[in-house]
């Protein structure tokens, strides 16, 4: 059975959603202005024949046109962070300030924790969270190449962080990744309402206890890469007697709203001010993202 067939009546134009998976993703990075300004790094990649397209609704977005962008020395000299498109998202969703206590609870491999300091212009304090011992390696050796100065990194359950209260909290949740399917086939091969609903358990632990941890009236993002309702507004349907729901729009990019009905369930109407990226209305991968702000 096609894993995608039961979102045949929430995603608009289900055609055209099935038609792109097929089609590979471009390759994006973001600029980091903790080691560069703009202009120089545009500068850099024009003088290396590197072809880019800035983003529609993110000046530091760029769509680069080479292969293995990874190798590009920008990169790896940390001017440049290859990330997609969609996983700049969140933090813009976050906005936080310099000089505030921010924690990343689902860091690893850092792109979101970077990006995030550097809109604190690396003032104040991250938190970057990642229980896997594994996983804290590629984090760490991110925010070294990325110049970021304002991280610490620790290792627990994110169900069971310890101590607060933090100003804004992201949980980029783990989830099936079905919106990955075009950065290579084989993601949707696993995706299944049983293994949803076994990440949903966890989803529900981590953002039951961002909340717990976010001082009254602070900010919770919690996103994922995928499309199942059971990992997107049914977890954040069981936050809303902790936190309101504020709605989600970004000039340029266009979002779809959250459901409100699912199974021949009714659902909270605030789920409406969720955001849903879909891959055939912007040419990305799948996203979705729900802003709270805490009782």
């Amino acid at each position: 059975m096609d894993p995608l067939e039961r979102y045949r009546e929430i995603v608009p134009d289900y055609s055209g959603f099935r038609a792109i998976q097929s089609l590979p993703l471009y390759s994006s990075g973001r600029i980091n202005l903790l080691k560069i300004e703009r202009a120089s790094l545009l500068e850099s990649l024009k003088a290396h024949e590197v072809g880019y397209k800035i983003f529609d609704w993110y000046p530091l977005g760029l769509k680069l046109d080479i292969e293995s962008p990874g190798k590009l020395m920008e990169n790896l000299l940390g001017y440049l962070h290859i990330q997609e498109e969609l996983s700049m998202v969140p933090p813009l969703i976050l906005d936080p300030q310099p000089g505030e206590r921010i924690l990343d609870l689902c860091a690893s491999p850092g792109s979101k924790t970077s990006q995030i300091s550097q809109m604190m212009q690396n003032k104040g304090l991250v938190i970057a969270n990642e229980p896997s011992l594994a996983r804290v390696a590629p984090l760490r050796s991110n925010c070294e190449r990325l110049g970021v100065m304002n991280v610490a990194i620790t290792r627990y359950d994110g169900r069971r962080f310890p101590h607060g209260p933090f100003d804004r909290i992201l949980v980029d949740a783990p989830c099936s990744s079905e919106g990955r399917e075009r950065r290579g086939p084989g993601v949707l091969a696993r995706s299944s309402i049983n293994r949803s609903l076994d990440l949903q358990k966890l989803q529900i632990g981590l953002l039951k206890n961002a909340l717990r941890l976010a001082k009254p009236g602070g900010v919770v993002v919690y996103s994922t890469c995928t499309y199942a309702p059971e990992e997107n507004e049914l977890v954040v349907e069981t936050a809303l007697s902790e936190a309101r729901l504020e709605k989600i729009s970004i000039p340029g990019l266009k979002e779809c709203p959250g459901i409100t009905v699912w199974s021949g369930r009714q659902m909270d109407e605030s789920l409406r001010r969720c955001a849903r990226y879909y891959p055939h209305i912007n040419d990305t991968g799948g996203f979705f993202v729900a802003r709270l702000i805490k009782n």
